[in-house]
Protein backbone atom coordinates (compact mmCIF):
# COMPACT_ATOMS: atom_id res chain seq x y z
CA UNK A 1 0.00 0.00 0.00
CA UNK A 2 2.94 2.14 0.39
CA UNK A 3 2.51 5.74 -1.65
CA UNK A 4 -0.78 4.79 -2.67
CA UNK A 5 -4.26 6.12 -1.34
CA UNK A 6 -5.74 3.80 1.03
CA UNK A 7 -7.30 3.46 4.30
CA UNK A 8 -7.17 1.17 6.69
CA UNK A 9 -10.86 0.52 8.95
CA UNK A 10 -10.55 -1.49 11.91
CA UNK A 11 -13.79 -3.58 12.73
CA UNK A 12 -14.29 -3.20 16.56
CA UNK A 13 -17.22 -5.11 18.45
CA UNK A 14 -19.60 -2.00 18.36
CA UNK A 15 -22.98 -1.33 17.49
CA UNK A 16 -23.05 -0.96 13.79
CA UNK A 17 -24.05 2.80 14.02
CA UNK A 18 -21.05 3.41 16.35
CA UNK A 19 -18.94 2.09 13.90
CA UNK A 20 -20.17 3.89 10.85
CA UNK A 21 -19.80 6.99 12.46
CA UNK A 22 -15.89 5.69 13.19
CA UNK A 23 -15.34 4.62 9.33
CA UNK A 24 -16.85 8.05 8.32
CA UNK A 25 -14.60 9.66 9.84
CA UNK A 26 -11.64 8.00 8.78
CA UNK A 27 -12.59 7.54 5.23
CA UNK A 28 -12.88 11.48 5.15
CA UNK A 29 -9.52 11.91 7.28
CA UNK A 30 -7.90 9.09 4.88
CA UNK A 31 -8.74 9.14 1.74
CA UNK A 32 -10.71 12.50 1.51
CA UNK A 33 -14.32 10.90 1.29
CA UNK A 34 -17.49 12.73 2.50
CA UNK A 35 -19.89 11.10 3.11
CA UNK A 36 -22.84 13.29 4.91
CA UNK A 37 -24.81 12.63 7.59
CA UNK A 38 -25.03 10.72 10.17
CA UNK A 39 -25.05 6.73 8.56
CA UNK A 40 -26.01 4.13 10.59
CA UNK A 41 -25.46 1.05 8.70
CA UNK A 42 -22.74 0.11 6.68
CA UNK A 43 -24.76 -0.61 3.87
CA UNK A 44 -24.32 3.48 3.20
CA UNK A 45 -20.61 3.33 4.13
CA UNK A 46 -20.09 0.76 1.77
CA UNK A 47 -22.31 2.24 -0.91
CA UNK A 48 -20.59 5.41 -0.82
CA UNK A 49 -16.88 3.79 -1.34
CA UNK A 50 -18.28 1.87 -4.14
CA UNK A 51 -19.69 4.69 -6.06
CA UNK A 52 -16.15 6.88 -5.12
CA UNK A 53 -14.21 3.85 -7.07
CA UNK A 54 -16.29 4.44 -9.97
CA UNK A 55 -14.15 7.53 -10.42
CA UNK A 56 -10.71 6.68 -9.05
CA UNK A 57 -8.14 4.25 -7.80
CA UNK A 58 -8.04 3.62 -3.90
CA UNK A 59 -7.12 0.59 -1.80
CA UNK A 60 -9.63 -0.23 1.55
CA UNK A 61 -8.26 -2.63 4.23
CA UNK A 62 -10.96 -4.27 6.95
CA UNK A 63 -9.51 -6.07 9.68
CA UNK A 64 -11.19 -8.56 11.65
CA UNK A 65 -13.61 -9.04 9.22
CA UNK A 66 -15.55 -11.84 10.91
CA UNK A 67 -16.58 -9.67 13.62
CA UNK A 68 -19.23 -8.32 11.40
CA UNK A 69 -20.98 -11.30 12.52
CA UNK A 70 -21.70 -10.54 15.83
CA UNK A 71 -22.89 -6.94 14.66
CA UNK A 72 -25.03 -7.77 12.01
CA UNK A 73 -24.87 -10.51 10.22
CA UNK A 74 -26.91 -9.39 7.04
CA UNK A 75 -24.52 -6.73 6.23
CA UNK A 76 -22.97 -9.64 3.94
CA UNK A 77 -25.68 -9.92 1.99
CA UNK A 78 -25.94 -6.01 1.84
CA UNK A 79 -22.05 -6.00 0.38
CA UNK A 80 -22.68 -8.81 -1.77
CA UNK A 81 -25.82 -6.74 -3.75
CA UNK A 82 -23.62 -3.57 -3.71
CA UNK A 83 -20.50 -5.13 -4.71
CA UNK A 84 -22.50 -7.31 -7.25
CA UNK A 85 -23.95 -3.95 -9.11
CA UNK A 86 -20.91 -1.49 -8.60
CA UNK A 87 -17.33 -3.60 -8.81
CA UNK A 88 -17.23 -4.28 -12.75
CA UNK A 89 -16.78 -0.12 -13.01
CA UNK A 90 -15.25 -0.12 -9.77
CA UNK A 91 -10.83 1.08 -9.47
CA UNK A 92 -11.40 -0.16 -5.38
CA UNK A 93 -8.93 -2.71 -4.23
CA UNK A 94 -10.71 -4.18 -1.51
CA UNK A 95 -8.66 -6.55 1.14
CA UNK A 96 -9.82 -8.13 4.38
CA UNK A 97 -8.19 -9.72 6.90
CA UNK A 98 -9.47 -11.97 9.42
CA UNK A 99 -7.93 -14.24 12.70
CA UNK A 100 -10.65 -16.46 13.36
CA UNK A 101 -10.01 -18.90 10.59
CA UNK A 102 -13.46 -20.88 10.85
CA UNK A 103 -15.50 -17.70 10.32
CA UNK A 104 -13.31 -16.28 7.60
CA UNK A 105 -13.35 -20.10 5.69
CA UNK A 106 -17.16 -19.93 6.55
CA UNK A 107 -17.92 -16.33 5.01
CA UNK A 108 -15.80 -17.02 1.56
CA UNK A 109 -15.96 -20.64 1.02
CA UNK A 110 -18.98 -21.68 1.79
CA UNK A 111 -21.47 -22.05 -0.97
CA UNK A 112 -24.30 -21.35 1.26
CA UNK A 113 -22.89 -17.60 1.91
CA UNK A 114 -23.82 -14.57 0.13
CA UNK A 115 -19.76 -13.07 -0.36
CA UNK A 116 -19.02 -16.76 -1.72
CA UNK A 117 -16.78 -16.67 -5.03
CA UNK A 118 -16.16 -13.03 -4.74
CA UNK A 119 -13.04 -13.25 -3.70
CA UNK A 120 -10.24 -12.63 -6.82
CA UNK A 121 -7.06 -13.65 -4.04
CA UNK A 122 -6.38 -15.30 -0.73
CA UNK A 123 -3.63 -15.10 1.18
CA UNK A 124 -2.79 -17.30 4.40
CA UNK A 125 -0.07 -16.43 6.69
CA UNK A 126 1.91 -19.49 7.68
CA UNK A 127 4.58 -19.64 10.48
CA UNK A 128 8.54 -19.25 9.56
CA UNK A 129 10.39 -21.99 8.04
CA UNK A 130 12.89 -23.64 10.07
CA UNK A 131 15.54 -21.93 8.12
CA UNK A 132 14.15 -18.61 8.87
CA UNK A 133 13.71 -20.00 12.85
CA UNK A 134 17.24 -20.65 12.62
CA UNK A 135 18.81 -17.45 11.32
CA UNK A 136 16.57 -15.41 14.14
CA UNK A 137 17.96 -17.50 16.56
CA UNK A 138 21.45 -17.01 15.25
CA UNK A 139 20.87 -13.39 15.17
CA UNK A 140 20.30 -12.91 18.61
CA UNK A 141 22.27 -15.57 20.01
CA UNK A 142 25.35 -17.28 17.83
CA UNK A 143 26.08 -19.36 20.54
CA UNK A 144 22.44 -21.10 20.82
CA UNK A 145 22.45 -24.99 21.29
CA UNK A 146 20.24 -27.41 19.30
CA UNK A 147 18.23 -27.96 22.69
CA UNK A 148 17.70 -23.94 22.19
CA UNK A 149 16.41 -24.46 18.85
CA UNK A 150 14.14 -27.48 19.65
CA UNK A 151 12.77 -25.59 22.56
CA UNK A 152 11.98 -21.95 20.27
CA UNK A 153 10.32 -24.51 17.57
CA UNK A 154 8.04 -26.12 20.35
CA UNK A 155 7.17 -23.31 21.66
CA UNK A 156 6.12 -21.37 18.80
CA UNK A 157 5.79 -23.69 15.85
CA UNK A 158 7.55 -20.65 14.05
CA UNK A 159 4.69 -18.13 14.67
CA UNK A 160 5.87 -14.97 14.11
CA UNK A 161 4.25 -13.41 17.29
CA UNK A 162 5.55 -15.71 20.02
CA UNK A 163 8.96 -15.97 18.65
CA UNK A 164 9.23 -12.01 18.61
CA UNK A 165 8.21 -12.34 22.62
CA UNK A 166 10.71 -14.57 23.30
CA UNK A 167 13.81 -12.85 21.67
CA UNK A 168 12.36 -9.03 22.49
CA UNK A 169 12.63 -10.48 26.03
CA UNK A 170 16.49 -11.97 25.64
CA UNK A 171 14.96 -15.35 26.28
CA UNK A 172 17.18 -17.28 23.98
CA UNK A 173 18.17 -20.47 25.57
CA UNK A 174 15.95 -23.22 26.64
CA UNK A 175 15.87 -22.65 30.17
CA UNK A 176 15.25 -18.26 29.62
CA UNK A 177 12.14 -19.69 27.20
CA UNK A 178 10.58 -22.13 29.75
CA UNK A 179 10.94 -19.37 32.48
CA UNK A 180 9.02 -16.81 30.40
CA UNK A 181 6.04 -19.26 29.81
CA UNK A 182 5.95 -19.76 33.24
CA UNK A 183 6.46 -16.53 35.22
CA UNK A 184 3.22 -14.60 36.86
CA UNK A 185 2.79 -12.20 34.16
CA UNK A 186 3.09 -14.23 30.88
CA UNK A 187 1.73 -13.82 27.99
CA UNK A 188 1.35 -17.73 27.00
CA UNK A 189 -0.50 -18.23 30.02
CA UNK A 190 -3.47 -17.54 28.79
CA UNK A 191 -2.78 -17.70 24.81
CA UNK A 192 -4.16 -21.03 24.62
CA UNK A 193 -7.58 -19.80 25.86
CA UNK A 194 -7.61 -16.94 23.52
CA UNK A 195 -6.94 -18.67 20.52
CA UNK A 196 -9.71 -21.46 21.23
CA UNK A 197 -12.40 -18.99 22.79
CA UNK A 198 -12.50 -17.37 19.46
CA UNK A 199 -13.05 -20.26 17.30
CA UNK A 200 -15.42 -22.20 19.74
CA UNK A 201 -18.95 -20.98 20.34
CA UNK A 202 -20.88 -24.11 21.09
CA UNK A 203 -19.48 -27.15 23.39
CA UNK A 204 -16.40 -24.81 24.05
CA UNK A 205 -15.75 -27.20 27.05
CA UNK A 206 -16.11 -30.40 25.05
CA UNK A 207 -13.49 -29.35 22.36
CA UNK A 208 -10.98 -28.46 25.55
CA UNK A 209 -11.46 -31.85 26.79
CA UNK A 210 -11.05 -33.29 23.75
CA UNK A 211 -7.50 -31.24 22.64
CA UNK A 212 -6.63 -31.93 26.47
CA UNK A 213 -6.82 -35.94 25.58
CA UNK A 214 -5.03 -35.77 22.58
CA UNK A 215 -1.98 -33.65 24.41
CA UNK A 216 -2.15 -35.95 26.84
CA UNK A 217 -1.28 -39.36 24.85
CA UNK A 218 -4.70 -40.10 24.02
CA UNK A 219 -4.53 -40.09 20.22
CA UNK A 220 -7.29 -42.91 19.26
CA UNK A 221 -11.05 -42.40 18.02
CA UNK A 222 -11.22 -45.21 20.70
CA UNK A 223 -8.74 -43.96 23.47
CA UNK A 224 -10.79 -40.73 23.18
CA UNK A 225 -14.41 -41.71 23.37
CA UNK A 226 -13.59 -44.21 26.24
CA UNK A 227 -12.23 -41.27 28.35
CA UNK A 228 -14.65 -38.61 27.49
CA UNK A 229 -17.62 -41.35 27.87
CA UNK A 230 -19.59 -39.81 24.37
CA UNK A 231 -18.75 -39.96 21.20
CA UNK A 232 -16.72 -37.73 19.68
CA UNK A 233 -16.64 -37.74 15.90
CA UNK A 234 -18.70 -34.95 14.97
CA UNK A 235 -16.34 -32.75 17.47
CA UNK A 236 -12.84 -34.04 15.82
CA UNK A 237 -14.42 -34.13 12.60
CA UNK A 238 -14.93 -30.27 13.44
CA UNK A 239 -11.21 -29.38 14.82
CA UNK A 240 -9.92 -31.39 12.39
CA UNK A 241 -12.22 -29.59 9.17
CA UNK A 242 -13.68 -26.39 10.47
CA UNK A 243 -10.86 -25.37 12.76
CA UNK A 244 -7.66 -26.72 11.84
CA UNK A 245 -6.75 -27.67 15.56
CA UNK A 246 -5.92 -31.03 14.85
CA UNK A 247 -4.66 -33.41 12.20
CA UNK A 248 -6.05 -36.77 11.37
CA UNK A 249 -2.54 -39.25 10.96
CA UNK A 250 -2.23 -42.38 9.14
CA UNK A 251 0.38 -44.43 7.97
CA UNK A 252 2.07 -43.09 5.04
CA UNK A 253 0.90 -44.49 1.53
CA UNK A 254 -2.30 -45.85 3.26
CA UNK A 255 -5.74 -45.83 1.92
CA UNK A 256 -7.98 -42.68 3.56
CA UNK A 257 -10.35 -45.29 3.90
CA UNK A 258 -8.50 -47.23 6.22
CA UNK A 259 -8.76 -47.07 10.19
CA UNK A 260 -5.36 -47.17 11.22
CA UNK A 261 -5.48 -43.24 12.12
CA UNK A 262 -4.29 -41.27 15.21
CA UNK A 263 -5.47 -37.63 16.16
CA UNK A 264 -2.91 -34.96 16.86
CA UNK A 265 -2.80 -31.21 17.79
CA UNK A 266 -1.45 -29.47 14.41
CA UNK A 267 -0.14 -26.19 16.10
CA UNK A 268 3.16 -26.87 18.00
CA UNK A 269 2.17 -24.10 20.86
CA UNK A 270 -1.39 -25.32 21.52
CA UNK A 271 -0.08 -28.84 21.93
CA UNK A 272 2.14 -27.76 24.51
CA UNK A 273 -0.74 -26.00 26.12
CA UNK A 274 -3.06 -28.44 26.26
CA UNK A 275 -0.50 -30.53 27.92
CA UNK A 276 1.67 -28.73 30.39
CA UNK A 277 -0.58 -25.21 30.99
CA UNK A 278 -4.54 -26.14 30.89
CA UNK A 279 -4.84 -29.10 32.92
CA UNK A 280 -3.37 -27.08 35.82
CA UNK A 281 -5.21 -24.62 35.91
CA UNK A 282 -5.71 -24.31 39.80
CA UNK A 283 -2.46 -24.17 40.27
CA UNK A 284 -2.06 -21.14 37.44
CA UNK A 285 -4.92 -19.39 39.85
CA UNK A 286 -2.70 -20.45 43.58
CA UNK A 287 0.20 -18.66 41.89
CA UNK A 288 2.14 -21.91 41.96
CA UNK A 289 4.15 -21.81 38.90
CA UNK A 290 7.19 -22.60 40.15
CA UNK A 291 5.73 -26.20 40.29
CA UNK A 292 3.85 -26.09 36.94
CA UNK A 293 7.41 -24.95 35.87
CA UNK A 294 8.88 -28.53 37.40
CA UNK A 295 6.07 -30.41 35.89
CA UNK A 296 7.16 -29.36 32.46
CA UNK A 297 10.75 -29.87 33.05
CA UNK A 298 10.87 -33.08 34.13
CA UNK A 299 8.53 -34.25 31.18
CA UNK A 300 10.06 -31.90 28.39
CA UNK A 301 12.96 -34.77 27.20
CA UNK A 302 9.81 -37.12 26.83
CA UNK A 303 7.87 -34.88 25.30
CA UNK A 304 9.80 -32.82 22.98
CA UNK A 305 10.84 -36.37 21.29
CA UNK A 306 7.52 -35.73 19.52
CA UNK A 307 8.40 -32.31 18.78
CA UNK A 308 11.67 -33.97 17.13
CA UNK A 309 9.75 -35.78 14.52
CA UNK A 310 7.77 -33.01 13.47
CA UNK A 311 10.57 -30.78 13.04
CA UNK A 312 12.46 -33.10 10.58
CA UNK A 313 9.07 -34.17 8.69
CA UNK A 314 8.75 -30.30 8.07
CA UNK A 315 12.61 -30.06 7.19
CA UNK A 316 12.24 -32.28 4.78
CA UNK A 317 9.44 -31.27 3.23
CA UNK A 318 11.28 -27.86 2.90
CA UNK A 319 14.16 -29.17 0.65
CA UNK A 320 11.83 -29.31 -1.76
CA UNK A 321 12.34 -32.94 -2.33
CA UNK A 322 9.85 -34.94 -1.64
CA UNK A 323 5.87 -34.50 -1.76
CA UNK A 324 5.26 -36.71 1.46
CA UNK A 325 6.78 -36.73 4.57
CA UNK A 326 5.07 -38.11 7.93
CA UNK A 327 5.00 -41.50 10.15
CA UNK A 328 4.79 -45.34 9.13
CA UNK A 329 3.17 -47.98 11.55
CA UNK A 330 1.79 -51.05 11.14
CA UNK A 331 -1.72 -51.80 12.48
CA UNK A 332 -0.94 -53.48 15.31
CA UNK A 333 1.18 -50.91 16.32
CA UNK A 334 4.16 -53.19 16.91
CA UNK A 335 6.52 -51.46 13.92
CA UNK A 336 6.60 -47.67 13.72
CA UNK A 337 8.84 -45.72 11.49
CA UNK A 338 9.13 -42.19 13.21
CA UNK A 339 9.73 -40.67 9.34
CA UNK A 340 8.75 -41.61 5.66
CA UNK A 341 9.93 -38.81 3.07
CA UNK A 342 8.65 -39.75 -0.52
CA UNK A 343 8.84 -38.49 -3.88
CA UNK A 344 5.93 -39.68 -5.79
CA UNK A 345 7.30 -38.33 -8.76
CA UNK A 346 10.40 -39.98 -8.83
CA UNK A 347 9.19 -43.17 -6.79
CA UNK A 348 12.40 -42.38 -4.49
CA UNK A 349 12.41 -41.70 -0.73
CA UNK A 350 14.38 -41.52 2.94
CA UNK A 351 13.02 -43.66 5.79
CA UNK A 352 14.47 -42.65 9.08
CA UNK A 353 14.65 -42.98 13.22
CA UNK A 354 14.56 -40.16 15.25
CA UNK A 355 15.57 -40.28 18.62
CA UNK A 356 17.29 -36.87 21.13
CA UNK A 357 20.14 -38.87 22.50
CA UNK A 358 21.89 -40.51 19.34
CA UNK A 359 23.27 -43.39 20.93
CA UNK A 360 19.65 -44.65 21.11
CA UNK A 361 19.78 -44.81 17.55
CA UNK A 362 19.35 -48.51 15.86
CA UNK A 363 19.91 -48.72 12.46
CA UNK A 364 19.53 -52.53 12.70
CA UNK A 365 16.16 -52.30 14.11
CA UNK A 366 15.00 -49.91 11.61
CA UNK A 367 15.68 -51.89 8.67
CA UNK A 368 13.69 -54.96 10.93
CA UNK A 369 10.92 -52.59 11.28
CA UNK A 370 11.42 -51.65 7.64
CA UNK A 371 10.36 -55.42 6.39
CA UNK A 372 6.81 -54.95 7.95
CA UNK A 373 6.24 -52.26 5.00
CA UNK A 374 3.83 -54.11 2.39
CA UNK A 375 5.63 -54.58 -1.04
CA UNK A 376 2.75 -53.51 -3.10
CA UNK A 377 2.42 -49.96 -1.36
CA UNK A 378 6.14 -49.65 -1.53
CA UNK A 379 8.06 -52.21 -3.33
CA UNK A 380 8.33 -49.40 -6.22
CA UNK A 381 10.15 -46.81 -3.77
CA UNK A 382 13.82 -47.12 -3.66
CA UNK A 383 14.14 -46.00 0.16
CA UNK A 384 17.18 -44.99 1.62
CA UNK A 385 17.91 -44.97 5.37
CA UNK A 386 18.90 -41.97 7.82
CA UNK A 387 19.24 -41.79 11.85
CA UNK A 388 18.59 -38.67 13.24
CA UNK A 389 19.12 -37.32 16.20
CA UNK A 390 19.24 -33.60 18.46
CA UNK A 391 22.59 -33.62 17.30
CA UNK A 392 21.55 -33.18 13.64
CA UNK A 393 19.93 -30.06 14.04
Amino acid sequence: MENRPWAYLFISKDSEAVLCGKFQKELEEQLGIRIYGKPSHFRDIFRTVMEESQKRHFSIVLDEFQNLYKINPAIFSEMQDIWDRYHNNSKLNLTVSGSVRSLMKRIFEDRNEPLYGRPTSKLTLLPFTTDVLKNILREHNSAYTNEDLLCLYMLTGGVAKYVELLMDAHCLAKAEMLDYVFRQDSYFLAEGHDLVNQEFTDESSTYFSILQQIAGGLTRRAEIDAAMQKDTGTFLQNLEKNFNMVRRLRPVLSKPSGKTTAYEISDQFLRFWFRFIYPYQSLIERQQLTLLRRNAEDYYEQFSGRTLEHYFQQKFMETGQFSIAGNWWDRKGGNEIDIIALNELTKTGVAGTIKRNPKKISMTELEYKMKAMPTDVFGQYALSTTGLSLENL
